[in-house]
């Protein structure tokens, strides 16, 4: 098969859908892959790492997506890159189509195949491809957010683990998955008084048991989330439903009520936010104000630590492409059905129940589409 990898457009983007590892192990088994120049710059792969893996290199992204049968990206592709996809051809990208109707529709109109790194599942419970980004982003989220708390930066001026004599911040945790948990242990690590809100009985017991009684531990009830983040310095946005849009776990008023110069970090963006007044930003600028509560909703969180982030999720993604290049997509989808599960996309079909529900469009399910290929 025919792989094409273009360079990253997205504001700050840095990291590439394949490293020259990657590119290796795919030539290797009689694949051909298209690199755009430069694509891996910002992580550290030069143009030469990538021909001696066997790749071919192309001067532009349009080549790319011209000739390519598979197109492996990181972000979901920008407006220009949608209208440059095609019917028969298969985009293996994070998409988070619920909250983006204008990437929808351009995308149902391409004809493409997409297929969604955050709704491919494990045997075992989870989303695999979303994991290594979410161990990422929770551990940002607090270092982003401690960042923000400095006066300079329009915090209330509090240094998360305090000082002897002086009590530490207080920072509220709204989801207890991978990105939670692990906002937690860097929370913990630096010496905050930490919360830990999730609606899941049993995932509350496991948090309880691996922080040891350090987190103080809450069922998600709307009683709990208010009283715990009217009384927070940060505030790390977790929640996760898989492919569809976030819930609002704070609305307006309640953040009006919120201290000045409280600090919002909503990890949830990419599916449209956890706040009522969150909007995406940029790394480029990364937060705004509303009654003096500080946002960071940057929805690439991520790519601001795009080496480390690009080889995590290639470790995760590689077994998933060489299926899909080694068998095609309608054989990998048939014997894999956690593959099949981030089939979002097929010949102007939506077959994502979830993202369907959040735009309002009728679904096809993606069995059916593929009995009738």
């Amino acid at each position: 098969m025919l792989l094409g990898v273009p360079k990253e457009i997205k504001n700050h983007e840095y990291r590439v859908g394949l490293t020259p590892g990657s590119v290796r192990e795919l030539t290797q088994r009689g694949h051909r892959v298209l690199v755009e120049t430069s694509a891996g710059a910002g992580v550290g792969f030069a143009d030469t790492d990538y021909l001696v893996a066997g790749a071919e290199l192309v001067a532009n992204a349009a080549e790319v997506f011209a000739r390519a049968e598979l197109i492996v990206k990181i972000k979901e592709p920008q407006p220009d890159e949608c209208r440059q996809l095609r019917a028969g051809q298969i985009l293996f990208t994070y998409l988070h189509l619920a909250p983006d109707p204008q990437q929808l529709a351009l995308l149902l109109a391409s004809g493409v195949t997409a297929i969604a790194y955050e709704t491919v599942t494990a045997p075992g419970g989870g989303l695999p491809l979303l994991a290594p980004m979410s161990e990422v982003a929770g551990r940002m989220a607090i270092q982003a957010g401690a960042s923000c708390l400095e006066k300079s930066r329009g915090g209330a001026g509090i240094l998360l683990g305090g000082v002897p004599g002086v009590a530490p911040g207080r920072v509220a945790i709204l989801g207890g998955g991978v990105v939670g948990y692990n906002a937690a242990r860097m929370a913990l690590g630096l010496g905050a008084d930490v919360t830990l809100i999730e609606r899941s009985g049993e995932r509350l017991r496991w948090l309880d048991a691996q922080f040891s009684g350090r987190v103080r531990t809450l069922f998600a009830t709307r009683d709990n989330i208010e009283a715990a983040c009217l009384t927070a310095d940060l505030i790390v946005g977790a929640v996760l439903i898989p492919g569809a849009a976030a819930p609002r776990l704070l609305d307006r008023e309640q953040i009006s009520r919120l201290h000045p110069g409280t600090v919002l970090v909503d990890v949830a963006i990419d599916q449209g936010g956890c706040f009522a007044t969150s909007r995406p930003t940029t790394h480029a600028d990364p937060t705004y104000s509303v009654d003096g509560v500080v946002h960071y909703c940057v929805a690439n969180m991520p790519g601001a630590v795009a080496r480390t982030s690009t080889l995590a999720l290639n470790n995760a993604t590689l077994p998933f492409v060489m299926a899909l290049a080694d068998l095609g997509w309608v054989q990998a989808l048939r014997a894999d059905p956690h593959l099949r599960n981030g089939l979002n996309l097929h010949a102007g079909q939506l077959t994502c129940a979830p993202v369907g529900e959040a735009q309002g469009i009728p679904t096809v399910d993606a069995e059916q589409v593929l009995k009738i290929i």
